[in-house]
Order: structure tokens, then C-alpha cells, then sequence
């Protein structure tokens, strides 16, 4: 199995310092990384799950030192213990997502299934969502932009997550109101990272707006045509990697002239940090920003 993360990836990815992670090593043999020839630590997908799950237990108040006598048998069990019965909901969410990294690692739709199962009948989907769902794609989004995770890994979480959410959006049995709120969510030409969108389609839905979905690769003249006749009273797009930052600019520097009346909202990785130059673009930096836009939800949803 190929060594690709460094100390530091472990660090970001399980929560443990790096420091703590060396001392564990020499002191207990924890991990045993290959080392390049100027003798960087390089730690495999088998190294990345077993500090996971150590990193679970030892958050919980268990001892390293006893923790490290386990077989993985019973390392498993314990987590899963942990899982039934955490001692609190913000534990209980964290091993969840640690839990969907290693389904990933190992392409275990049944155990992305139970983390997604188990997460939805205690707290609701939504919950699940923005604890468990979310956190895990911000992890695993330094393994995308670093390169390690593959492109065979990204397809299958992406749309396992993808289905999951679609589910739950076919499974919301609330209608919105004749005069509710119209919303236009859409991505742009050659953009087609749809997760943050679904998402977004849920959330609304579940508060009652009107969501027009028109999805991925929808050319700037069509919303621009549709908004000028409908009068949405917001739009929201997702940007990711279709554009340059100077291009990006530009798409939505045209979009506000295009349509001055529409609220424009925008998100996604590439506007993170960045301010609006242009009085109906607000560019939303956590997706709890779009919950504070939307306000409070009908009900939660059901799963069928």
C-alpha cells in the first residue's frame, strides 16, 4: 500500500498533534511509516484508519498506554460501543465522521450506509448533514486538493452522499406555500461538484421556500432570462475550480448587472475569504450562513 501522508496530514485529518503522534511511535510502536531519503515520515490508508480509531478512543478518556495493548477486534468494538452509547452528541459526531473517512479509504458503501442510518434515526438528516456530512468533506478535502485520496475514492463517497441526499429530498413530504419564497439554485457552465447544492436544495425545501433546481453546467444567459421574467428573490450557485479568480470576478460582476433585482447568494471553495464587490452578492463563507438567510425550518425530514 502506497505511504502518502505526512505527520502533518495525520495531525489535520485525526485531530492528535504531530508531536503526540511521534512520541506514541517511539514509545509504543504505534505507527511505523516508510521515510523518504531525507527522512519525511510517510504514513499508509491501513496507518491513517488505525490513528483514527486510536484518536477516538483516546479523546473518549481511555489511556494510550492501554489503548495501544488492544487487537483491532477489540478496538473496532469499542468504537462501536462508543457510537451506541457516546457520552456526548459532539463525540458521538465525531467518530461518525472518522468512521465515513475510513469507509471512504476502504470504498464500504455498508459501513458509509450505517454511519448515515445510525446518525439520521438519533438526531434527523439535517443534523447529520452539518455534523457528520459536512466535517467529513472538509477532511477529506485536504485529501482531494493534496492528492491523497484517489479519483476512484472521491467518485464513491461523492455519490453514495449524493444518493443519500436525493433520498432525503424525495423523502420531505412538506409543500411550499403558494406565495413561499422562490429560489433559483443552480451551478455554472462546467461546474459539476453538485453535493454543496443538493445539500442546499434540502435545506430550503425543509424551510418552506419554493427551489427551482436547475443543477449542474447552466449557462449564465438562461438564469439571467429566467430571473428577468420569474423574479426569484434569490439565486444560489456553488464556484469550486470551473473558473479563474480573475474570471470569477467577471462571471459575477455580470450577473449582478444582468439581473440588479435578485439577491444573489454564492459559496463553494474558491470564495472562501473573499468579500462581495457588488451590493446584491453576498457570498455565504459556512452553509450556516444560508440557514441564517432561510430562517427556521417547517419540520425535520423524513427518510423513505
Amino acid at each position: 500500500m502506497t505511504a502518502k501522508y505526512s505527520i502533518k496530514d495525520l495531525e489535520r485529518l485525526s485531530g492528535i498533534k504531530a508531536h503526540t503522534i511521534r512520541i506514541w511511535e517511539q514509545r509504543y510502536n504505534l505507527l511505523n511509516p516508510d521515510r523518504t531519503q531525507t527522512n519525511i515520515r510517510l504514513y499508509n490508508d491501513d496507518e491513517l484508519k488505525h490513528i483514527l480509531n486510536i484518536a477516538s478512543l483516546v479523546k473518549a478518556g481511555s489511556k494510550i498506554s492501554h489503548v495501544v495493548k488492544l487487537e483491532q477486534g477489540e478496538i473496532s468494538k469499542r468504537i462501536q460501543e462508543m457510537v451506541a452509547n457516546p457520552v456526548n452528541v459532539d463525540e458521538f459526531f465525531a467518530i461518525q465522521t472518522d468512521n465515513l473517512v475510513i469507509a471512504m479509504l476502504d470504498l464500504d458503501d455498508s459501513r458509509f450506509e450505517k454511519v448515515i442510518s445510525t446518525s439520521t434515526l438519533k438526531y434527523g438528516f439535517e443534523e447529520t448533514m452539518l455534523n457528520v456530512l459536512i466535517p467529513f468533506l472538509q477532511k477529506v478535502g485536504i485529501m482531494w486538493r493534496t492528492g491523497e485520496s484517489s479519483i476512484l475514492q472521491e467518485h464513491f463517497i461523492s455519490n453514495l452522499i449524493r444518493n443519500k441526499t436525493l433520498v432525503a429530498i424525495d423523502g420531505y413530504s412538506g409543500t411550499a406555500a403558494p406565495d413561499a419564497e422562490k429560489w433559483v439554485l443552480f451551478l455554472p457552465e462546467s461546474e459539476l461538484h453538485e453535493i454543496g447544492l443538493l445539500f442546499s436544495n434540502y435545506l430550503l425545501r425543509v424551510r418552506g421556500k419554493k427551489v427551482i433546481y436547475f443543477g449542474q453546467n447552466t449557462p449564465i444567459d438562461e438564469i439571467v432570462n429566467f430571473c428577468n421574467e420569474q423574479r426569484p428573490a434569490y439565486i444560489l450557485t456553488f464556484i469550486t475550480a470551473s473558473f479563474s479568480f480573475d474570471g470569477m470576478l467577471d462571471y459575477f460582476g455580470d450577473l449582478s448587472k444582468a439581473i440588479p433585482q435578485t439577491k444573489i447568494l454564492a459559496a463553494g471553495g474558491m470564495l472562501y475569504g473573499i468579500e462581495s464587490q457588488w451590493s446584491n452578492v453576498t457570498i455565504l463563507q459556512d452553509v450556516r450562513d444560508l440557514i441564517r438567510i432561510a430562517g427556521a425550518k417547517n419540520r425535520e425530514s423524513s427518510l423513505t
